[in-house]
């Protein structure tokens, strides 16, 4: 008895613009893994003065570093968690005006603004927060205070200027909504149209539609736009420190002049006039930063991948 194999399959023949594009596109895939690693090693290795240093051999301490740092770090995650407070509901809101309630031509108006918002200098924020912003709301903090005062965060002196981290807040808000709402309308852009018109077809309503359908399938691009405007809050620098006015301490009142600073606003205040040990300092502080934002993303990545992601074949 004969057996027969079958003959193997002819092998594709690779072209050189094959190669020479799988290679470009794999360098440029390990070049952001050794730049992140550049960045880490730079950080580590100029941290270790920084985070030995005590008041003695640098001038911007009173004791040691972790004194130093941990009011930064707290206000940093403060302004940035209370600023995504107020961003992501307006974004989503918003992202789905444009993508299923605005008119086409409106819509598109739209979506060219919130585009155009995202392109908006730092430092134009940061002149809005100083200039028209903080004298603005200055009064309603006073009312705040005075008529709710027993609330923990509304208690405390009053700032005169305005110039809070509730301001900051607010401003880092501003500036983090159009990255949400462009992300989100995308995502809501995406969701099945089968999906849609099988809960209309069922009897729901437009908003019991977004629920069952939209919702469901935009929930992981939520989360990571979500995490991309909380990376914008964290790392953001002149709007904070033109607006806030720091005394580096550790406190959660919204309307008082003593506000915990930020790392970013930290260091590009200080950094000037810096030597010696005090760089150290300042780049160890940065260290911080690194850590806390790539835990910020190492964790949505987490909670994003537990979800099994919609498509239009389930």
């Amino acid at each position: 008895m004969t057996t027969t194999t079958a003959p193997a399959a002819p092998k594709a023949k690779t072209r050189p613009g094959d190669r020479w594009f799988s290679g470009t596109a794999l360098f440029a895939g390990s070049m952001i893994l050794v730049t992140l690693a550049a960045v880490a090693l730079f950080l580590i290795v100029q941290s270790v003065p920084g985070l030995l240093a005590t008041s003695e051999t640098a001038s911007v301490l009173s004791g040691n570093f972790w004194e130093y740092v941990w009011p930064l770090a707290f206000g940093t995650v403060w302004a940035s968690l209370l600023a995504l407070l107020m961003a992501v509901p307006l974004s989503v809101a918003v992202a789905l005006f444009i993508s299923h309630y605005a008119p086409r031509r409106l819509s598109q108006t739209l979506g060219y603004i919130v585009d155009l918002l995202a392109a908006v200098p730092s430092v134009v924020f940061g002149l809005w927060g100083i200039l028209v912003l903080a004298p603005a709301v200055q009064p309603v903090y006073a009312w705040l205070n005075q008529n709710a005062g027993w609330f923990p965060l509304f208690g405390g002196s009053v700032s005169g200027t305005g110039r809070t981290i509730f301001t900051a807040a607010i401003v880092l808000a501003v500036m983090v909504t159009p990255i949400i709402t462009a992300i989100c309308r995308e995502i809501f852009l995406q969701t099945p149209v089968l999906h849609e018109e099988a809960a209309l077809a069922l009897g729901a309503t437009r908003w019991e539609m977004i629920r069952m359908a939209v919702f469901p399938f935009g929930r992981s691009g939520i989360i990571s736009a979500s995490m991309l405007g909380l990376g914008r809050a964290l790392g953001e620098t002149m709007a904070v420190a033109m607006v806030l006015s720091i005394a580096n301490v550790v406190s959660f009142r919204l309307f008082t002049s003593e506000n915990p600073g930020t790392i970013p606003a930290n260091i590009a205040l200080t950094f000037p006039e810096a030597y010696g040990t005090n760089i150290n300092v300042l780049i160890a502080t940065g260290l911080i930063l690194f850590v806390v934002t790539f835990a910020v993303n190492a964790l949505a990545r987490w909670v994003v991948s537990r979800r099994k992601e919609f498509s239009g074949a389930n």
